[in-house]
């Protein structure tokens, strides 16, 4: 009976070291917020007919990046494919059902010229931030790109409405940007959920070219910009909307690292709502080859503190950031709560070119039990929760860091349609660190 309560009683005592460890790291953290009112970030105002009125901003919040070299209080960051509603959320935010529920897999773009682009920003002392450059996404001839989406047959697509419910052309012009690096060239790597792909930018904005899953660069032939398929074939089954979400690049800008939002729909929607397994996948810029993929398993919903569900979908990778050779930072997040965890691709089973990479494979890995298949995921360590810090808000999709070590993360205020507005924090005294 001793020896069971000193056991006891040293679990407690450790316990409640470690609670007081990390109480005294978090008193450490320090959080400044940036906002902005630059006209640069003003869209103008879209009446819906019979409905609201909508005050559009500028969402430039899907990705954030520092190069070494930049100014340290200039970062970029990224605008995904424009305003966009679900025609299941269309008359939430216009007050008008536009008809848009009787087509199936549709969504509605009140500003469907939109050009996708990249930003330079900077912090101010002031505590505001202000846009200091923009570069328009193009194809190879320079027109802009936009944000339709593609005429895709094997990834599924979505049929684009305008603001007055009238069907708009799918574009193989149309990506939805919604990951960036900058290399030391000046080039701009993004990645895309539309595709999915992971497409190559001159530091103009032009498309230099366009890696897609193996055996869907035919769906591109007539693209004005260079598509190879270099990326696995699987991947084209990801769940609209929630294609490649989240890119980094080694410091030694070797690698390019890439991670698809959510689980994939394989083979079906179904799987994808219940499945907890995505993929991380590793890029050899030199061979423009895949190198490695991995599997990386999504936390419970009930563990998102701000906005806790029994919803296996509802998380989701929104960014990612390498800060060593194959050691990265994952955001997860739900709509209210942003977690980071810090990986590590060593110990974890490289899946490459094996039978979970084959469509025809079932169960899928999307329905499988990883440690029951003998598949070691990589392993996550939590670095930072924004439930901590309340001051933070939601939905954010942007992440980098800054010459001094410090954390930045931005929102992606969804071009202001539910009346968000862009923020940027800097975070001192977090344990993410470059290796």
């Amino acid at each position: 009976m001793m020896m069971g309560f000193f056991v006891r009683t040293s679990a407690a005592l450790v316990g409640i070291a470690i609670a007081a460890g990390a109480a005294a790291a978090e008193s450490n953290v320090t959080v400044r917020t940036y906002s902005s009112d630059d006209t640069l970030l003003r869209l103008g105002v879209f009446p819906f007919e019979g409905g609201k009125t909508l005050n559009l901003s500028v969402g430039i919040g899907s990705a954030a990046f520092h190069h070494p070299k930049d100014p340290p209080n200039v970062i970029w960051t990224l605008g995904d494919r424009g305003p966009n509603i679900a025609c299941s959320d269309i008359k939430e935010f216009t007050g008008v059902e536009l008809g848009c529920r009787e087509i199936k897999g549709s969504r509605v773009y009140p500003t469907p010229s939109y050009a996708p682009s990249i930003y330079r920003v900077m912090l101010l002392d002031d505590g505001t931030f202000q846009v200091t450059d923009v570069i328009k996404l193009k194809d190879r001839d320079g027109r802009p790109l936009n944000g339709m989406p593609n005429p895709t047959k094997t990834a599924t697509t979505e049929t684009p409405l305008d603001g007055k419910g009238k069907t708009l052309q799918q574009d193989l012009r149309g990506i939805d940007a919604e990951s960036l690096v900058r290399l030391n060239d000046g080039t701009f790597w993004v990645g895309d959920e539309n595709a999915p792909s992971l497409a190559h930018f001159a530091a103009d904005g032009k498309l230099i070219e366009r890696h897609v899953p193996k055996g869907t660069e035919g769906e591109f032939a007539a693209a004005p910009y260079k598509t190879v398929g270099s990326l696995p074939a699987i991947l084209a089954k990801r769940q609209s909307n929630r294609g490649i979400e989240a890119i980094g690049v080694s410091p030694d800008e070797r690698f390019l690292y890439l991670t698809m939002q959510s689980p994939l729909a394989n083979p079906d929607t179904a799987t994808f709502q219940q499945a907890r397994n995505t993929r991380i996948i590793k890029f050899n810029r030199k061979t423009m080859k895949v190198l490695g993929e991995y599997v990386y398993s999504m936390d419970d919903p009930s563990t998102f503190r701000r906005d806790p569900s029994n919803k296996p979908s509802d998380p989701r990778i929104s960014e990612m950031m390498a800060i060593g050779v194959d050691r990265l930072v994952i955001l997860e997040r739900t709509e209210g709560t942003t977690k980071l965890y810090e990986v590590e691709l060593a110990g974890a089973t490289n899946i490459s070119g094996t039978p979970w990479d084959d469509i025809a494979t079932k169960p899928s890995l999307e329905q499988t039990d990883v440690a029951a298949a003998k598949i070691t995921p990589v392993k996550k360590t939590l670095r930072f929760d924004t439930a901590d810090h309340n001051e933070i808000v939601g939905k954010t999709e942007g992440m980098t860091l800054l010459s001094d070590g410090a954390l930045l993360l931005i929102n992606d205020d969804d071009f202001g349609i539910s009346g968000a507005r862009t923020q940027i924090v800097v975070v001192r005294g977090t344990e993410i660190k470059r290796h």
